[in-house]
């Protein structure tokens, strides 16, 4: 399958498209407060048509702690963040993080996007259909 950056080459700039991925994932995780994991993933498959394994660690790139900085401060400021259950899931997120990313390199192409699109429904199922 041919990604869109392919099919669009030469009348829009990469760099142009990047930054719009990382705009629009961006805006949605600021207003649903969601991981942009969660939308760079599949828009680096589909759009920039790279395989699973490198647009999850692409993904990890760009979501290093500068990037949601100012975001964060807007919700601490207006008493909507408690920095230490921030800073503990923080400290979880950099160690399971990492011998997450150790185990995935041993997981298939495919059963990483699985393992990915499964992860996706049960959490948006639950959030569905919870009250």
């Amino acid at each position: 399958m041919r990604s869109i950056l392919i099919r669009m080459q030469g009348r829009v700039s990469v760099t142009w498209i990047i930054l719009l991925i990382g705009l629009g994932v961006g805006l949605l995780s600021g207003v649903v407060g969601i991981g942009g994991g969660i939308m760079f993933v599949p828009a680096l498959v589909w759009l920039m048509g790279m395989d699973q394994h490198k647009a999850q660690g692409t993904s990890l790139g760009a979501l290093l702690a500068p990037v949601g900085i100012f975001a964060f401060y807007e919700y601490y400021r207006k008493g909507n963040a408690d920095i230490r259950v921030a800073a503990l899931l923080a400290l979880g997120f950099l160690v399971g993080a990492y011998f997450g990313a150790v185990g995935a390199q041993h997981i298939p192409e495919i059963w990483l996007r699985r393992i990915f699109a499964v992860t996706l429904i049960v959490i948006g199922g639950r959030m569905w259909f919870s009250r």
